[in-house]
């Protein structure tokens, strides 16, 4: 026993078998059109190949997704209104405080004015890293209403980037639980992990969860939370000095499949 589970999911003519930890946390995709077993590492390759066992009909290939070729790779003549490129920090804030900007005076400030400034404030300190061969996409839509802040791919790898408005304020991390200020906490890092596993889902190679702090007076961890990096929006410089996960054609690549609106509807 391995201790994995396989779970079937995708649309007919699309199937994926998925290998998931007993926590939800998924190592690899079986591809029965393409039969090929996609893993996120490969520290567990054996464990996978024994979970998915009964469910292999013939020889498979087994390592990451083949880099794109040239044809694939033409995809970058997106029509504008798929192309999540151009996308400003914060782009889905804006929209919505340009259709609805409320009133002209309030007696507290607009909670999405110090949202939006705290993305903005992390997007610039991403796109400062494309020095270093890094691409950033920013306001990720995704299905149901939800969307992901910033999504950096480099040679350190992909990483999943929540931006945290804390102004002033103490934030406190203890795992799971986020809390600001006075606020009561808020099971933040749960759904910055699940923001990453949708991303690994859609790109098909492992993402890293980052929580950027934005503005704080002070921010405690009590522990290394699993899975997730927690950072102030003044140290983000250092995700671009670690390197040699991701070769310049995989970031091209990674880069050229993240950006398409497409690549997130089948989520």
């Amino acid at each position: 026993m391995t201790g994995l589970r396989v779970v079937p999911a995708g649309r007919p003519g699309r199937e994926r078998l998925y290998v998931c930890q007993r926590d939800g946390r998924n190592l690899a995709w079986y591809d029965r059109e393409a039969a090929r077993v996609n893993l996120l590492g490969e520290d567990r390759r054996d464990e996978v190949l024994r979970a998915l066992e009964p469910f292999l009909t013939g020889p498979v290939t087994v390592g990451p997704p083949p880099v794109p070729t040239a044809a694939e790779l033409a995809r970058l003549a997106l029509h504008p209104d798929d192309d999540l490129a151009p996308n400003r920090p914060g782009e889905a804030l804006l929209v919505d405080l340009d259709r609805a900007p409320g009133p002209a005076r309030r007696l507290r400030p607009d909670p999405r004015r110090r949202a939006l400034a705290a993305e903005q404030a992390v997007g610039a300190a991403l796109d400062a890293l494309a020095g270093g061969g890094w691409h950033t996409l920013h306001s990720i839509p995704l299905p149901g209403g939800d969307r992901l802040h910033h999504l950096a791919v480099g040679p350190a790898g992909i990483l999943c980037v929540r931006s945290l408005p804390a102004r002033g304020q103490r934030v406190l991390v203890a795992d799971p639980m986020v809390t600001v200020g006075r606020r009561e906490p808020h099971p933040l890092l749960h759904r910055l992990r699940a923001d990453a596993d949708r991303a690994s889902h859609a790109l098909t190679a492992e993402v890293h969860a980052v929580l950027a702090v934005v503005d704080a007076a002070r921010c405690d961890v009590l522990a290394p939370p699993r899975e997730v990096r927690v950072l102030r929006d003044t140290d983000l410089d250092a995700l671009g000095r670690p390197g040699g996960v991701l070769k310049p054609a995989d970031v091209e690549a990674l880069h050229a499949l993240a950006r398409d609106r497409h690549t997130w509807l089948r989520l």
